[in-house]
């Protein structure tokens, strides 16, 4: 069990800091609104129109340390490249095999994949990306659930059902004893790993998440030996050094921001209000994190706000640009895609069809291919099943986003309480059932973080697909828990198939190892890895 811990050696609390920032912000907007006489309330020097001395001052309160940052997202490049002619086969072909040699692609090289226009072209890129995925991580699926602790915001994100200006929504922040619920639900149905979601507002600082983090490591079933939660990765609004050290201490996994688009007009059009509107900030949001202790961060774009090729080459540079840093790159990309919300602010221009969306996240995986790759349920469940072979690594499953939503049993989705809708409502158990029959291990396994397997340790084993190793016997370890203590004796049956099958194809070592972790989880022992 982990502490709650406070920031030291520091003037101003991440609370403080929050709170100075939503009020620069209500200053701003409250003198966009009013006229010129209210603003000056004693006459002032003439000042050109462009020029508005308050608003600056406010935005320097607001972003101290985004002056001066530089825009490493090389957007007239990225432009050029997706204006060159389609690949033909033998540039195509060599740059696949620079990805099955586990080497990262060059934006150059993204742009050849990006352009291949041929059916078998790009046939033999979903056939690559499906290779590659099994090189680097077998085939297994990790299985984790989201869970959104508060709704309230300051921003005014157009495409998102939780934005300030919405009316329409359910403003909702959980309790510790609602977390608490929430957290035994979970855990009741097989949960081992999470994703915790907020808003940007002042409630939710620094040490507000790690107080959260330190109630659901907390939570147990004390009738269940290994009822618990075991990695809580974060998704929130980008923080401070300071503040991100403070979530460290408290035992996150992986910290997650989106960019949600590298296009910078787009960005602008798409915040035009609220701290979120800060592009330079949101994007050296992960740089803060590396330094602030999280050497585990996730990238990811909101795919439908601007052209998906941009999109995917603004990510590509987001990661090499932390691996020429810091020395690790991104631990995860995410690429979720634009669904219906309640009371939408804008109509989307750029929506990416499922056959775009198949070659993007082809292309991803070919791109980066010792990177996670998170999809996620607001796809449908059939979508979600052709997809997972070109190379995705993570899904949810059992996925409610409502607030409260898995302790309070709403059967429908309310799209007044939350944040989008989802496509795939299935249960965990049969997300799980399905990845079984489909001859993929459902995997719960949390034993990278907690081994220390973490930024450039990971990326030690990933890059050249030894990962593998350690994963396969601890997938079959976390899988034989969930089969005997939640799963239907159907899904059990064809889970324990599943395992034998599995055991054969392992190498000697890693079925010695394997054989022995299964044999101590059927012997009563839970949370058994390597």
């Amino acid at each position: 069990m982990t502490t709650r811990t406070t920031a030291k050696n520091s003037s101003r609390t991440p609370v403080a800091e929050a709170a100075e920032a939503v009020e620069a912000f209500e200053a701003v907007e409250a003198i966009d609104a009013a006229p010129p006489s209210a603003v000056h309330a004693v006459p002032a020097p003439q000042t050109p129109p462009t020029q508005r001395p308050v608003r600056r001052a406010a935005k320097v309160l607001l972003r101290p340390k985004s002056d001066g940052l530089i825009d490493f997202i090389p957007a007239a490049r990225i432009q050029e490249l997706l204006e060159r002619p389609p690949a033909d086969a033998a540039e195509v072909q060599a740059v696949l095999d620079k990805s099955m040699a586990l080497q990262r692609l060059t934006l150059e090289e993204m742009a050849v994949l990006i352009s291949a226009t041929d059916p078998e072209v790009q046939e033999q890129m979903f056939e690559t990306a499906r290779q590659l995925k099994r090189e680097v991580y077998g085939n297994r699926i990790v299985l984790f659930a989201p869970l959104y602790l508060g709704n309230k915001c300051v921003n005014s994100c157009k495409y998102c059902g939780f934005r300030r200006d919405n009316d329409k929504v359910v403003r909702r922040t959980l309790t510790d004893e609602e977390i608490r619920a929430e957290v035994r639900a979970l855990i009741s149905k097989g949960h081992k790993r999470l994703v915790i979601d907020y808003g940007e507002h002042p409630d939710y600082s620094a040490e507000q998440i790690a107080h959260a983090v330190n109630i659901i490591y907390s939570t147990k079933d004390p009738d269940r030996p290994g009822a618990e939660i075991r990695r809580i990765n974060v998704n929130c609004a980008p923080l401070t050094v300071e503040g991100y050290r403070l979530v460290k201490q408290a035992g996150i996994g992986t910290y997650q921001i989106f960019q949600e688009t590298y296009h910078r007009p787009t960005y602008a059009e798409m915040h035009p209000r609220g701290p979120k509107s800060d592009f330079l900030w949101r994007l050296y949001g992960q740089d803060r994190a590396m330094e602030g202790g999280c050497d585990d961060v996730g990238l990811g774009a909101l795919f439908g706000l601007y052209d998906w090729r941009f999109e995917l080459l603004g990510l590509l540079a987001h990661a090499i640009h932390l691996e020429e840093t810091y020395g690790v790159g991104p631990h995860t990309f995410s690429f979720p895609r634009l669904k219906e919300i309640n009371n939408p602010a804008f109509e989307p221009k750029y929506a990416v069809s499922d056959d775009d969306f198949a070659r993007l996240i082809a292309i991803l995986r070919l791109s980066v291919p010792y990177v996670g790759m998170i999809l996620t349920a607001r796809e449908p469940a059939e979508l979600r099943r052709r997809l997972i072979d070109f190379g995705v690594s993570q899904i949810d499953g059992g996925t409610h986003i409502e607030i409260g939503g898995y302790s309070e049993n709403h059967e429908d989705q309310d799209l007044s309480r939350e944040q989008f809708r989802i496509g795939d409502e299935r249960s965990l158990e049969e997300v799980v059932a399905e990845l079984i029959e489909m001859g993929d291990v459902p995997s719960f396994c949390t034993a990278c973080y907690r081994l220390g397997r973490t930024g450039t340790h990971f990326m030690d084993l990933a890059k050249p697909g030894e990962i593998k190793h350690r994963c396969a016997p601890n997938a079959l370890s976390t899988l034989l828990e969930y089969l005997i203590d939640y799963a239907s004796p159907e899904t059990r049956e064809a889970g324990e198939r599943l395992i034998a099958r599995e055991l054969e194809q392992l190498d000697e070592k890693d079925r010695a190892l394997a054989t022995r972790l299964l044999a101590r989880v059927r012997e009563g022992k839970r949370d058994v890895f390597c």
